[in-house]
C-alpha cells in the first residue's frame, strides 16, 4: 500500500535578495513574500496514512505511529532563478541567479497548520521558473561561526527529534545536496506587482519505505534504511506561487 501525506513543512530563508541583472534589485518597494507552512489549509489525509498537527506532527501507518516533535535544516546558496538567465549554475560564485541567502542558516521548520508569513524581500522584474539551494552539511573551519553558534550540527545538516511506537528517536544526516524546485507556471513580477512564493517540503514522505513507515533510528548513518530516507528528503521539496498565503498552489485545482 502506498501512504503519502499532504502535510507539507515550508523552508524559509531569512537573507537579502540580490539583484539578478547589473542594475541590481529594484528600489520601487516590490516585494516578494515568503511563507511558513506545515499544512495547506484545505489538505486532506491521502488514504493509509492518518496525521495529525499541533506542538508536533504525527503520522500512523498500520500499528506504527511516528512523532516529529522538532525538524531542523541547514541551508545555504538560494537562488531565485529567472526564465531568461540559463547559464545560472545553482553552485557557482557570481554566477548571475537572484541570491537570497549564502548562508549557512539553521531552519526549524514550524510545525502546525496554515502559513506563516516569513519575511519580505526587494526583487526586481522578470519572470522567475525555479528556487535553488543546498542542503548544507557544515565543516569545522569554513563553517566555524555557524558551528560556534549550533554545536550539534557539525558534520550534520538535518535533525529531527520524535518518537516512533512511543521510543524516542533523534535522527541525523549528513546530506549535502544542490536542489532546485520549478516553480510551475513562473512567477512574473511586473513593475506593478511583486511575487508571494511557498519553498516547501513533505515531511510526510521522510520515513517512508514501500509504503510502510521506518523507524527513523534505522535511518542513522550506517543504517539498513539510511539511503531510503536520504532520497526521499531529496525527492520532497516543492515550490509554487501563493499570493493567499494559504499554503496551497494558486494554480491547482482546489
Amino acid at each position: 500500500m502506498k501512504a503519502r501525506t499532504s502535510v507539507l513543512a515550508l523552508l524559509a530563508l531569512t537573507g537579502t535578495l540580490a539583484g539578478c541583472s547589473s542594475s541590481g534589485p529594484s528600489s520601487t518597494g516590490r516585494q516578494a513574500t515568503f511563507q511558513l507552512a506545515t499544512q495547506p489549509k484545505s489538505a486532506a489525509p491521502a488514504a493509509g496514512l492518518v496525521a495529525s498537527v499541533g506542538a508536533s506532527e504525527s503520522y500512523t501507518v498500520g500499528n506504527d505511529v511516528l512523532v516529529l516533535d522538532t525538524v531542523q535544516v541547514v541551508l545555504r546558496r538560494i537562488e531565485f532563478k529567472r526564465v531568461e538567465s540559463s547559464g545560472c549554475d545553482t553552485l557557482a560564485v557570481n554566477d548571475g541567479c537572484e541570491e537570497l541567502k549564502t548562508g549557512p542558516v539553521l531552519q526549524e521548520l514550524p510545525l502546525g497548520a496554515g502559513a506563516v508569513r516569513a519575511f519580505n524581500v526587494a526583487i526586481d522584474t522578470g519572470t522567475y521558473d525555479r528556487v535553488e539551494f543546498e542542503i548544507h552539511r557544515p565543516e569545522a573551519g569554513s563553517d566555524a561561526a555557524f558551528l560556534l553558534a549550533n554545536p550539534l550540527f557539525d558534520g550534520v545538516s538535518i535533525r529531527v527529534v520524535g518518537t516512533f511506537n512511543g521510543v524516542p528517536f533523534t535522527y541525523t544526516s549528513d546530506l549535502d545536496v544542490g536542489q532546485e524546485a520549478n516553480l510551475v507556471p513562473p512567477v512574473v513580477v511586473t513593475d506593478n506587482t511583486g511575487a508571494n512564493v511557498t519553498l516547501m517540503v513533505d515531511l510526510g514522505t521522510w520515513f517512508l519505505n514501500n509504503g510502510a513507515l521506518v523507524d527513523p533510528n534505522s535511518a542513522n548513518s550506517g543504517g539498513a534504511n539510511e539511503g531510503v530516507v536520504k532520497s526521499n528528503i531529496e525527492s520532497s521539496f516543492h515550490a509554487f506561487e501563493d499570493a493567499n498565503e494559504d499554503g496551497v498552489d494558486d494554480h491547482s485545482a482546489h
